[in-house]
Formats: structure tokens, sequence, C-alpha cells
């Protein structure tokens, strides 16, 4: 029985009409060649069945072919978004993500950081976190880093950062139009910079609409779905009276639903509910949840899209995401 010969990156490059430096830079993500040639070449790798040898492109380009990515929880739906966007566009170039937890606790996401430092990725990811400004300017100092959820600008460094104020602001209008005029707010956790932000439009939009402000109207939480489930049931033990809720996260929102049914409060009839992130189940929770979308999805593969900018020298271009409320069912008019 004959052996199949495997195909080399040679075969490749003479069956394309281009040379073997083309086809390793159309693999890594490095050619500047038209979109026609890179799907020529790609088109015959897959009739040869070619797969590259990491381990040789690494000691041919000088990259190992990974990036690392620092995330918060591994098995977090908002993260989760963010992470298959990040591999699916490393996929395409054929680099491999290392993922890592840090759990909100700077300390952690150090140890990580420099972990991945030491496994010699070609550059590294951070989806928000507590990690100070300095220390993500160190870090890209010796490699280039992608940072989500803040703004700051240095070498080596790009940050894309989503609309949070506008985000909550978009909430509050839509529930002013409806007629409501009480809005409770649960809030994540101040210590983000994004919970601030949402506060912020929450509140800034409230006084622009003429709308009543109440401290007593605003609890803070944990944006995990047992903190909206606590958080709801302060309000109503406090016996604050309001007729809609808009939650920082839908993760927090899934819990003060489920509040709401416990206290036999009906979604939207008695308490129209908005969540925030649009995360793919909210589309099919019962309401379907109202919610001001961001595509964290988007947000991972803008994060890898400008990793390979960085990557290649160039400079990316500046982002910021913007915020779009998806109207569904768990919002409607309020009748006095």
């Amino acid at each position: 029985m004959a052996v199949k010969t495997r195909a080399t990156l040679t075969m490749v490059a003479e069956r394309a009409g281009v040379s073997p430096s083309t086809v390793s830079r159309i693999l890594n993500g490095t050619a500047q060649v038209s979109e026609e040639k890179q799907a020529l070449v790609k088109a015959v790798i897959e009739e040869l069945g070619f797969r590259p040898d990491p381990a040789a492109r690494s000691l041919a380009g000088g990259r190992t072919m990974s990036i690392g990515v620092l995330t918060q929880f591994i098995d977090s739906p908002y993260y989760g978004e963010a992470l298959r966007g990040i591999e699916d566009e490393l996929h395409k170039a054929n680099y491999v993500p290392l993922f890592v937890s840090g759990h909100w606790n700077e300390a952690e996401e150090k140890n990580r950081l420099f972990m991945l430092q030491e496994r010699k990725v070609d550059g590294i990811i951070v989806l928000t976190g507590k990690l100070s400004d300095d220390t993500l300017v160190d870090m890209a100092s010796r490699v280039p880093v992608v940072v989500t959820g803040r703004q700051l600008t240095a070498p080596n460094l790009f940050s894309i950062d989503f609309d949070n104020t506008e985000g909550a602001c978009l909430a509050v209008r839509h529930l002013h139009a409806l007629g409501h005029r009480r809005v409770a707010f649960i809030s994540g956790p101040l210590d983000h910079p994004d919970a601030m932000q949402r506060l912020e439009g929450y509140r800034s939009e409230l006084l622009i609409r003429d709308m009543e402000t109440d401290e007593l109207l605003v609890v803070y939480s944990d944006y995990q779905e047992a903190g909206g489930f606590r958080a709801m049931n302060s309000l109503l033990d406090q016996r604050v009276q309001f007729t809609a809720v808009l939650v920082a996260n839908d993760q927090m929102a899934y819990g003060a639903r489920l509040a709401l049914h416990r206290a036999g409060l009906r979604v939207p009839e008695d308490v129209s509910l908005i969540g925030f992130d649009d995360l793919p189940h909210s589309a099919f929770t019962l309401p379907p949840l109202t919610s001001v979308r961001q595509s964290v999805y988007e947000i991972g593969t803008s994060a890898a899209k400008a990793m390979f900018d960085l990557l290649n020298k160039v400079k990316p271009p500046a982002r910021l995401i913007e915020a779009e409320l998806v109207i569904r069912e768990s919002t409607r008019i309020h009748r006095r």
C-alpha cells in the first residue's frame, strides 16, 4: 500500500504560484497581499491537506503562535462570549489562545499575567479586571497587550471600551417614554469601572428627564444571578415603590426576575425589567428580556484583530463600541 506524501509548505507555494515566505506570512496573519491571493493560498492548503508544524513555525518566525488571554471567570456566560470571539478570530490565523482566570483579584491577575509571559506567548489580551494601568503599561513594554473595559494609551498597548454611560441612558429614556417615573437600579460592584459608568448614566438621565431620584431605589450587588436575586429581595423588603428596574447586567436581571416571580409580581404587567449586555440567553427568558446590547462576541473578535495589528507594528483603529437597546417583552407602558 502506497503511503501518501505529506504536503509541505513548498508544495503549497508551487501550486499557488507564490513564494514559500508568502505562504508562511498568510498562515501567521502578517501577509500584505490581496484577499484574492490569500483565498487562493488557503484553497490550495485545503486541497493538499497541508498542516503546518507549530514548532517549526515558531523557530522560523520567532513566534510561538499563541496569545495569552486573561479573563475573570472562565465559566461566565459574559466572558465566555468574548472568549469565543477571540478563539474564532485567532483560529483564522492558526494562533492558539491560552486562557487563564483572574477572578477579579488583582494579586491573582498579576500572577496569571506573568505566568503567560513565562509561556512566551506572542501577546496578551486582558478582559477587564483590576490590574492597574501601570502594571499593564509595564507588561506592554515586554509583549503586546490589548485590554478591554478601559481607555488607556501607551506604546505596544491598545484598549477597547464600551459606552456604558450611554447604554444606561438609553435604558432610562426607554422607560421614561413608556411612562415610568420611579425606576430602581441594581448596580454592579463599584470597584468595577463599568458599574460606575452605568450608575452614572442612570442618575444623569433621571435628572435630564425630571424623573424621581431616591437613593433607596439604588441597590448594589455583584454581577451574579444570586446577587440580582438578593438585591431585588432587598428592594421588596424595604417596600420601596417602583414600576420598573434597570439591572446593570443580564445575569443579575435573571436573578431579579426570579425574586419578582417568588413575590407574586409579574414582568412586565407589574414591573418592567431591563438588563445590560444582551447575553444570548436573554432572548429566551420568560418573558424575553429587554437589554442594552454590547456585542461581547464582537469585543472578543475586535481584541484579537487589534492584537494582530500590534504584532504587525500597525496601530489599531480607535474603537469605542456603541450601545444599542434591544426591546423585548419585559418592558411595557406604565398605566397610572
